[in-house]
């Protein structure tokens, strides 16, 4: 939430902003223990996601360092990857990131019960507008938990270096005007969920298993003593700087920036993608468009990777000389 003059006084929002600004600094400098996450794997300077029919044998001559897929080509059990296909992927170099919800529950996963359409679970809420067959979870209720602890060891044992952790944002969704949980309780519950994850990871598949989430950065702003922020590898964050292809304003920006910041200052990376390369090749107003977003992210310290504005995240999007490419 960000507070304007209108809502309070100049002399107050100042305290406030100043406030703010210490918490943020007190909980980097407790999760500052670690300055170089990816110490053993080198410097990354490029990243690239698909979540559809991603193919090993391209991503391991892509030239990419950081690759984000599903844990499976179409999504479902019976198309997962073999551990043959993602060591092929790390035996080239990159480093092999699996995609997992773990606030919204979607109905195409093996988890997924077909009497839940009819009847669902109390811990299963209300499918997501924008995405449909995508269901706003409970993730603080010990069965969905279960179901992720399931999911994390099949990530696990097909050998991925690390997870993508999406919807960590679900707390804005249940603490909004109509719920009765604090943005704190739910940020605080969220936190939890995420900590947990990486320990259990961890206990698992080595120290150097990578936990990245996605969106919800505001989640910070709640890490009182730096437990999230010591647990995870970076953060990585969509639209920071255009939805689609049109600019966010700087504001939104700058009011995400601050938190983003935070998990730099501790040595970890920012990865981000923006939707912004409308297909009609690295020419005119799209090459001015891209080349934008890469010099904003590029300047605030991210890693950045320009994908379709499609949202399909179908394909790797190769731009000569550009993507893949270091910063």
């Amino acid at each position: 939430m960000t507070l304007n003059q209108g809502e309070i006084g100049g002399g107050h929002a100042l305290k406030f902003h100043i406030m703010k600004w210490i918490v943020l600094l007190i909980i980097a400098f407790f999760a500052a223990g670690c300055s170089k996450i990816f110490q053993g794997d080198g410097n990354p300077e490029s990243w690239a996601y698909q979540l559809q029919n991603a193919d090993s044998h391209e991503i391991a001559r892509s030239g990419f360092d950081i690759m984000v897929i599903d844990y499976s080509r179409d999504g479902t059990a019976e198309n997962k990857y073999s551990p043959s296909d993602i060591s092929l992927i790390k035996d080239a170099g990159v480093l092999p990131i699996a995609y997992i919800s773990i606030g919204e529950a979607e109905d195409y996963r093996f988890y997924w019960n077909p009497a839940w359409d009819s009847l669902p679970p109390s811990w299963l809420g209300p499918e997501n507008p924008n995405w449909r067959g995508n269901y706003a979870v409970r993730y603080w209720d010990t069965t969905w938990q279960r179901i992720i602890y399931t999911y994390l060891d099949t990530i696990i044992w097909q050998g991925f270096r690390g997870v993508y952790l999406d919807k960590v944002d679900e707390f804005e969704y249940w603490s909004s005007e109509d719920s009765i949980i604090s943005e704190q309780e739910a940020a605080e519950r969220m936190i939890n969920f995420v900590v947990a994850i990486a320990r259990y990871c961890k206990s698992r598949a080595g120290e150097d298993f990578y936990i990245i989430p996605q969106n919800g950065e505001r989640l910070i702003r709640y890490d009182s003593d730096g437990e999230l922020l010591r647990e995870i590898s970076g953060w990585a964050v969509e639209d920071m700087f255009y939805d689609g292809i049109l600019p966010i304003p700087r504001a939104i920006t700058a009011e995400r920036a601050q938190y983003l910041q935070v998990v730099l200052n501790t040595g970890r990376i920012v990865l981000s993608v923006d939707y912004v390369d409308d297909g009609s090749g690295y020419v005119g107003e799209n090459k001015i468009r891209i080349d934008d977003y890469r010099e904003k992210a590029i300047s605030h310290g991210y890693i950045p990777y320009a994908a379709r504005s499609d949202r399909e995240l179908d394909e790797l999007n190769i731009i000569d000389g550009i993507q893949p490419g270091g910063s």
